[in-house]
């Protein structure tokens, strides 16, 4: 997925920024979706029912909540520490941290970023002047990057929707925060009133996945969707020997006792031959055991996050290799929400009152991602 540029030259004009919303207001449809796959609304939940008139068998198997939460704990299930040299700042930082309740923060940016590719964090000052960090999923804000080699934000952008579903919200530049609002021709007004925020960058930081802004489990969201249906199809089959029709030739039944009994009586009295026998179809056991199994571990393979069930999994007596894909994954996962953190206290120390030191001190503190290696 396309990140957001534009020419650092350029004016940020309200026909560039309806372009912009128009783009963003694009990709909710894959947001949603993304989420609803996480809550175990799957395509299968909302197709016919496989058996009509029967138990529903349209199953479904959150795989993509297990990768979700499976990679998410095992990198962030212990909080990231950080440490700086200078013991006042260091006591300043975890006083902070508590406030914002940091912990937790970053645990549901490391989880929406896993779930959507890509999420954003907001600094703001609060009534009391004091330096807050809240989460915004990437349905309710962007950020526009210059395009050019450093590529650094230009705006972040929150997007706000009245009780009439038109668009409003909040332009962010390095220095100061503009509103905006949808005219009733659908236009888009930029206020000329400007506000000085004094952090010294655009306070909504967007933390990525991977580069490609991927969700953890997109790459397997065909192969989850397949093993459901799979393995509905499975149960359908079940209950079908479960409920296999007997059929009777040459013999005159009664209507409502082959109604209420699952029997096919077709009479012939001019015949004298009479069979009794039960309808079966073929039934592959070992082809279908064969491809729920190979689904099963390429969504496993494909996602790079292992199965816990796996008897190996976890083992301390196991080459750590077992855990190498899921360990790869995290490295990544650490570069990117380490380059997040580091913004974040960019601006915080940007405040002179959250620190009162130099504000290139944020450049000193060192950030301790321990993995979380029992599951």
């Amino acid at each position: 997925m396309e990140f957001f540029t534009m020419d650092p030259e350029e004016y940020l004009t309200s026909k560039k920024l309806k372009g912009y919303l128009d783009n963003h207001a694009a990709r909710i449809p894959r947001y949603n979706r993304l989420m609803n796959m996480y809550k175990r609304k799957h395509d299968i939940s909302y197709e016919d029912e496989i058996n009509v008139g029967k138990s529903d068998n349209r199953l479904v198997v959150n795989y993509a909540k297990y990768i979700v939460d499976t990679l998410n704990g095992y990198f962030l299930g212990n909080s990231i520490k950080t440490i700086h040299e200078d013991k006042k700042v260091d006591e300043k930082l975890k006083v902070i941290a508590k406030r914002n309740r940091l912990n937790d923060k970053n645990a549901e940016l490391s989880k929406m970023c896993s779930i959507y590719g890509h999420a954003y964090e907001f600094l703001y000052q609060d009534v009391d002047a004091t330096t807050r960090v809240t989460y915004l999923q990437p349905q309710s804000a962007f950020v526009i990057y210059e395009n050019t080699i450093s590529q650094e934000p230009l705006y972040g952008v929150r997007v706000l929707y009245d009780s009439d579903g038109n668009t409003f919200g909040t332009i962010y530049s390095k220095e100061e925060q503009r509103k905006f609002y949808t005219t009733d021709s659908g236009g888009i007004i930029i206020e000329d009133d400007a506000e000085q925020h004094f952090f010294g960058d655009v306070p909504i930081i967007e933390y990525v996945e991977n580069e490609e802004r991927k969700s953890a489990f997109e790459d397997v969201e065909t192969l989850i969707n397949t093993y459901e249906k799979a393995l509905s199809n499975e149960v359908l089959e079940i209950e079908y020997f479960a409920d296999a029709n007997l059929s009777v030739f040459g013999l005159d039944l009664d209507e409502v006792s082959i109604k209420n009994k699952r029997m096919i009586s077709l009479a012939n009295k001019d015949s004298e031959s009479k069979v009794v026998h039960f309808f079966d179809k073929p039934y592959e056991v070992e082809a279908r055991e064969y491809l729920l199994d190979r689904l099963e571990k390429l969504i496993f393979q494909i996602s790079m996050v292992p199965s816990t069930s796996d008897q190996n999994f976890g083992n301390s007596s196991v080459p750590k290799s077992t855990l190498q894909t899921l360990e790869n994954v995290a490295r990544l996962k650490e570069r990117k929400f380490h380059n997040g953190m580091v913004k974040r206290f960019k601006m915080m120390f940007a405040i002179p009152t959250n620190f009162g030191v130099d504000r290139e001190e944020y450049l000193n503190i060192d950030y301790v991602f321990t993995r979380n290696k029992i599951l």
